[in-house]
């Protein structure tokens, strides 16, 4: 089996273009993608305990990986909610699954997105990881439309050994992830 053609892009060029563009002496100072975490919160799941069967069945799909349910850490009363209940799925991306979800994910579901306009920048944590949303999981297209109850969100967290905002903002960049520009549209 061959590496992922962004793995190869990533050795291959990334990496020389990263240590040209912030001088870096030591070629382990390059930032790489570590892992991608995909995670579907459903708050509905209090109400209506099956929608999380076909949340973990839809993002196992769009991962390649079987999807993890979590459960509530505490009660919240107002909600409904006790601790220990199923309230979401979440999925761990690392080495080739990793690199092809966001092979997927560039070149694929993001321009099915309607009206889209590139992808905010704003959100970097400060350590150079990358968390963004989707608000509709149909845009991948290992997802039937037709046996899809609900359209539901996902949070896709990219986690990067980049030390600040902007050499993380540059190695997402060099991989495809079409940022919109500073002073673009909302």
């Amino acid at each position: 089996m061959s590496a992922p053609r962004l793995k190869k892009q990533y050795d291959e060029q990334v990496r020389g273009a990263l240590r040209d563009e912030f001088k870096y002496e030591n070629p382990h100072q390059v930032p790489k993608l570590v892992k991608i975490v995909a995670n579907m919160g459903l708050g509905e799941a209090v109400q209506n305990p099956k929608i999380i069967e076909g949340a973990q069945r839809e993002l196992s799909a769009i991962a390649g990986q079987k999807a993890v349910v979590t459960k509530a850490k505490k009660s919240i009363a107002t909600f409904k909610l006790r601790q220990g209940m199923p309230i979401g799925c979440s999925v761990t991306l690392r080495q080739e699954r990793m690199w092809e979800f966001l092979d997927r994910l560039v070149s694929i579901a993001l321009p099915r997105v309607r009206d889209f306009r590139g992808i905010n920048p704003k959100g970097f944590d400060g350590k150079g990881n990358f968390s963004m949303g989707i608000k509709e999981h149909i845009i991948f297209h290992e997802i039937d439309y037709d046996k899809v109850d609900k359209i539901k969100g996902l949070n896709i967290t990219f986690v990067t050994t980049a030390k600040t905002d902007e050499e993380g903002r540059a190695l997402l960049r060099q991989l495809g992830m079409p940022f919109r520009q500073a002073g673009g549209a909302k």
